[in-house]
This record gives structure tokens, C-alpha cells and sequence, in this order.
């Protein structure tokens, strides 16, 4: 109680705490979600197909229908970090970012019309098996060891770092909220397979929409309205314009977004496991190519979600600014301190966001303990145990995804003890994925292309892209010790998150000078790296084949790209170009009446619907001899 003639002094603005924001209804939504996405997994792991074969466990029986495929295609990526980072970008830099929008249609359109059909033809399991169809078994080792190194350094990121950020502004526990996730994560995943992480993924998909939405309609009224957002945004310049400057160096401009992203988006719904595998799961091919089509929109609502968060929030700042305390912190935490100060007295609503802010985690989470047991199933157990039978085949795929979950846990206490490092942990997913889509895009499109360029090639391809990451992260780590500028934030800025799950590095703060050498190629715009390190791939991989000459190629494995885009030529010219690929890739197509260069397989495979499935037992592999 204040003694008599005593004043009380008001609290800091926008200083949410535990007690304040957060009451027993929002726990209760918070441990809803949780509950929930539990029950599913034990559903399907104790009805239905209930996870008695390796198919049922990482490939949900293929019966899966276009829908759910699609929300969880979405979901896999659309992580926590995301949640909070697209909305900082826009808040900090206008709504330049928006433009992203424009590749996610060439970056859905080819994997859905050259990438699924060759994939879903070959009836494989793991990506990586295309590689030593194509090359041999050493690329393909080569390929799954690098994605099982990109997901394993992902994986603390994505669960430590939103538990981090929610914890600095709400008090919420965060070995609390790390532990609940990572076991929740694991448990389902473990039991119920691909199949309940799906029906997870749609369901914690649309708690992301609900959470999204609320806190823009709520922030919108309490500012006047979505179009008075607008108007103050425009009056401020956060309304941005197309900027046609094809200069790769400059972080954001619509050719960047628009072009590099469509790489970003290729390197992602092209040939990540963790996506392909849900192709896999569909019903039957064009099933896997409407889920790609579906996407599309899906994409297109969740970015525009973002964005509009981040103008409704830059207007409530100009009319409610943060105490001098939080206008320093990290972008993300300028998230959560808009949504807990807008929520705060709405009972219910600030524990929807955090369910929100948690089902991006859980979603990404465990697309990535599934898509690494599955790989280190097909890729590095079954092809040394060919005698492994299916129930053992299978309880070993669960305990491998429940090994990854553990894991999981244990890098995100790794994740804790790196400090600055974390920014550079989070850059190498994007770093790893370009060098991976020019491995299979090399394989894909070249028929001259041998296992020695392919192999030459990734490791360039990643030389390159650590090179200039790690380069480019320390540059701007650098140019971030700097003094801030007025209203400026003393952190490194963090950038679009969907990109930092994709191609991401942590989004430079702009220096005051311009940078000249090497500092230049260090300044690349990230959007352009998964661009970049793809096309070192392919060009390295080119010279050492027609080098090290040609080898015996599977035509099923070849999308004959380059006969179709240089069709006007001579035949000589053509048959020179193409490696001499060009007219055996049309012959048989006409012979055979397959599309894309997909012939009817030579080995002990029997059709059956769209595609061709091996003969039951252990899992065979030849190349059919060919001369191009």
C-alpha cells in the first residue's frame, strides 16, 4: 500500500509481463494446441494404417489427397521465425519485401511440371535416391550427408530461437517452452508418421491464419482502421514503389525478389526432401502437381498476412511508442511486444498468438525429424542391411525420428551457448540449400553431366557459398558494431525469416559507406545466393565431365530441357549442344508415349496407376546403359 501523500508511478509503456498478458485462458489455449497436435499422432498411430511399414511411417501410404498435402507443403516452412520476422522486415524497411510474391509462380510451376513427375515416376522414397540413379551411390551418400548437416544445424535454431524471443518480452519460460515443443514434436511424429505430421501441419496451419488475423484486425481498429494504416504508412514512405535497379548488390529490389527468389523457392519446393516427401505421399501424380498448384494462393494470403502485420504495427508505434527500453531490442522481440501490448486486455487472444508463434515451430520442427529419418533410412541403413525385414525396417525409422527429436533438443542448448554465432547457424541452411538444387538440376537437365562433376561440383558449389556467407555474415557483423543511427537499433537486423529458412542470412544493416573488393562481393544481396551457389554447381560440374568424358545415363532421371529450348537449331548444332542427348531424349519420347524424357524402366518394376513401383523386397538399383 502507498503511504499517505504518495504518488504511484506509472508503469513503463508496452512492458509486458507474465501476469499481465498472460491469463489462465490463454495457458489453456497454449496447452490446446499442444493436446491436440498429440492426439493426432496417437490417432493414426493406433487406427488406420498404424505405422506397420516403412511406406505407411515416412510415406503416409501415398493416399494422401492434394489438400492436407498442400496446407502442410505450406506449414513446413512458415516457421515461428518467419511469423515474427516478415512483419520486423516491413516494419523496419516498407513494403519492398511484398515482392517476393512475384517468384513464388515460376518457383511453383516448374517444380510442380518437371521436378514431381520425374521424382513420382521413379517411386522413390529419400530425394537422394534420384542421385544414384542418375550418378552413382557416392553422389548420392555425398547428397544426404549435406541435408542431414543443413537440418541438424536448422533444427536447435528453429525451436531455441522463437522460445528465446517469446521468453525476453513475456517472461514465459524458455527451457519450458523449448522442452514442451521438442517432446510434443517428437512424440507425435514418432507414432504417427508423415501422415499425422500432415494432419498436424494443416491444423497447427490454420491456428498460424487465426493468430495472424487476430492480431491485424484487433491492431487495425485500435489505430482507426486498415485504411488509415495504409494512408499513415504512404505518408511515411512504407508504402514502396518497383524498384527496376538490377543491381545485385542492393539487398532488396523487385528483380532481387522477384528472380532470386525464385531460386530461393526452387532450392525449397524443388528438391528439399522434407517437400518432396510430401509429393511422395499423394495418391497418384497429379494429386502431388494440384498440391504444388494450391500453394500457390496459400503462399500468396500468408504474405500479405505478414506484411499487413508489419504496417499495422509501424502505425501503432508512431501513435504508441516503445518505451526507450525495447526500441533497442531485436526485431523479433518488436514483434512480440506490439502483439502482447495490443492483445494485453483480450483475454484469450495473446494466448492465440503464442499457439500461433508455437505451431510454426512444431511445424517445422517435425518435417524435419521426419525428413531426416527418412533419409537415413533409404540412404544409409537400408542399402548397407538389404536383408532388413519391414517391421524392422519400420520400429528403426521410428527410433531414428525419435534420435532426430532428441538431437533436436540437444542443439538447441548448442544453440543457447553460441551467442553471436547463432546469426551464422541460421545462415547455413541457406547456404547449403542452392549447392543441393544445382546438384540435381545438373543431373536433371545434362545428360553429359558425370559422378565426378557432380561431386566436384557440390563441393565447389558449397566452397563457394561458405565463402561468401560467412564472408558477407562477419562483413556486416562488422558493420553492426557501428554507432546505430537515430531510432536505429544496435542489433544486426533480421531479415525476412521465410528467406532465413531458405536462403537466409540475417538481413544487413545498411553501412554508412560504400563497400569496394571483396567487401563488394560480400555485399551480394542474399537473395541471390541460393542463385549464385547453384549455378557454380552446374558450370563446375559441366567443365570437369566434358573434361573427365561421359558416362552411362538412365534416361528416366533426364528432363530434356535443353533439346526443347533449342528445338529451332540444325540437328548437328543441337546434338553438339545438348551433349549429344537431344535426339535420343526425343526418341524416346516418341517410342514410348512417356512425357519429360520418362521411360518405362528396365528394371523388375510393374505399372501400376501414374508411375512405376519396384517389386516387393529390398530396394534395387541399375542404370540402364545408354550411349548419348
Amino acid at each position: 500500500q502507498l503511504g499517505e501523500g504518495a504518488t504511484a508511478l506509472p508503469a513503463p509503456p508496452h512492458q509486458c509481463t507474465l501476469g499481465s498478458a498472460f491469463t489462465v485462458i490463454d495457458y489453456s489455449i497454449f496447452v490446446l494446441l499442444l493436446v491436440l497436435s498429440s492426439a493426432i499422432g496417437l490417432f493414426y498411430a493406433l487406427s488406420g494404417d498404424r505405422q506397420r511399414t516403412v511406406q505407411e511411417f515416412l510415406l503416409a501410404n501415398r493416399n494422401m489427397s492434394f489438400l492436407p498435402v498442400a496446407l502442410s507443403l505450406l506449414a513446413t516452412f512458415q516457421s515461428a521465425v518467419a511469423i515474427l520476422g516478415v512483419p520486423a522486415e516491413i516494419f523496419r524497411s516498407g513494403t519492398e519485401y511484398w515482392f517476393l510474391g512475384c517468384s513464388y509462380l515460376l518457383g511453383l510451376l516448374i517444380p510442380a511440371h518437371i521436378f514431381i513427375p520425374v521424382f513420382y515416376r521413379l517411386r522413390i522414397t529419400s530425394t537422394y535416391e534420384y542421385l544414384e540413379l542418375r550418378f552413382n551411390k557416392t553422389v548420392r551418400v555425398f547428397g544426404t550427408i549435406t541435408f542431414i548437416f543443413q537440418m541438424v544445424i536448422y533444427m536447435g535454431v528453429v525451436l531455441y530461437a522463437p522460445a528465446l524471443a517469446l521468453n525476453a518480452v513475456t517472461g514465459f519460460d524458455l527451457w519450458s517452452a523449448v522442452l514442451t515443443m521438442g517432446l510434443v514434436c517428437t512424440l507425435y511424429t514418432t507414432l504417427g508418421g508423415l501422415k499425422a505430421v500432415i494432419w498436424t501441419d494443416v491444423f497447427q496451419t490454420l491456428v498460424m491464419f487465426a493468430g495472424q488475423l487476430a492480431v491485424i484486425i484487433v491492431g487495425a481498429q485500435r489505430v482507426g482502421g486498415m485504411a488509415r494504416v495504409w494512408h499513415l504508412a504512404d505518408k511515411e514512405g512504407k508504402i514502396s514503389g518497383i524498384d527496376l535497379d538490377p543491381d545485385p548488390f542492393e539487398r532488396h529490389t523487385f528483380w532481387t525478389l522477384a528472380v532470386g527468389g525464385v531460386f530461393m523457392m526452387l532450392s525449397l519446393y524443388g528438391v528439399n526432401q522434407a517437400q518432396v516427401q510430401r509429393y511422395l505421399s499423394a495418391r497418384s501424380e497429379q494429386e502431388a502437381k494440384l498440391s504444388c498448384y494450391a500453394v500457390f494462393p496459400c503462399q500468396q494470403i500468408v504474405l500479405c498476412l505478414s506484411c499487413l502485420t508489419g504496417l499495422v504495427m509501424f502505425v501503432y508505434n508512431q501513435e504508441h511508442p516503445l518505451a526507450p527500453n525495447q526500441r533497442h531490442s531485436s526485431p523479433d522481440q518488436l514483434v512480440l511486444y506490439f502483439v502482447m501490448d495490443v492483445l494485453q486486455d483480450l483475454p484469450g487472444l495473446p494466448g492465440l498468438f503464442v499457439a500461433c508463434l508455437f505451431s510454426g515451430s512444431l511445424s517445422t520442427i517435425s518435417s524435419a525429424f521426419n525428413s531426416l529419418a527418412t533419409v537415413t533410412m533409404e540412404d544409409l541403413v537400408r542399402p548397407h542391411c538389404p536383408g532388413l525385414s519391414e517391421s524392422r525396417a519400420t520400429l528403426l525409422s521410428k527410433l531414428l525420428a525419435l534420435g532426430y527429436g532428441l538431437l533436436c533438443l540437444g542443439m538447441a542448448y548448442v544453440s543457447s551457448m553460441l551467442g553471436p554465432v547463432l546469426q551464422a547457424a541460421i545462415s547455413i541452411f541457406g547456404m547449403v540449400g542452392g549447392p543441393l538444387l544445382g546438384l540435381f538440376c545438373l543431373g536433371m537437365f545434362f545428360p553429359c553431366a558425370n559422378p565426378t562433376g557432380a561431386i566436384t561440383g557440390l563441393l565447389a558449389g558449397l566452397a563457394m557459398a561458405f565463402w561468401v556467407g560467412i564472408g558477407g555474415l562477419l562483413h556486416n557483423m562488422r558493420a553492426a558494431e557501428a554507432p546505430p543511427p537515430p531510432n536505429g537499433t544496435a542489433l544486426p537486423a533480421v531479415g525476412n525469416l521465410t528467406t532465413i529458412l531458405t536462403t537466409t542470412l540475417l538481413a544487413p544493416t545498411p553501412t554508412p559507406q560504400s563497400p569496394t573488393g571483396l567487401q563488394k562481393f560480400y555485399s551480394l544481396s542474399y537473395m541471390w545466393y541460393s542463385a549464385h551457389n547453384s549455378t557454380t554447381v552446374i558450370l563446375v560440374g559441366l567443365l570437369v565431365s566434358l573434361l573427365t568424358g561421359e558416362s552411362a545415363v538412365d534416361p528416366r532421371t533426364i528432363y530434356p530441357v535443353l533439346p526443347r529450348l533449342l528445338c529451332c537449331l540444325p540437328q548437328k548444332y543441337r546434338q553438339r549442344l545438348c551433349c549429344g542427348g537431344a535426339d535420343h531424349a526425343d526418341a524416346t519420347v516418341k517410342s514410348n508415349g512417356v512425357g519429360n524424357g520418362l521411360a518405362p524402366p528396365g528394371l523388375q518394376e510393374e505399372e501400376e496407376g501414374q508411375g512405376y513401383i519396384r517389386a516387393a523386397g529390398a530396394p534395387t538399383y541399375a542404370l540402364q546403359e545408354t550411349s548419348f
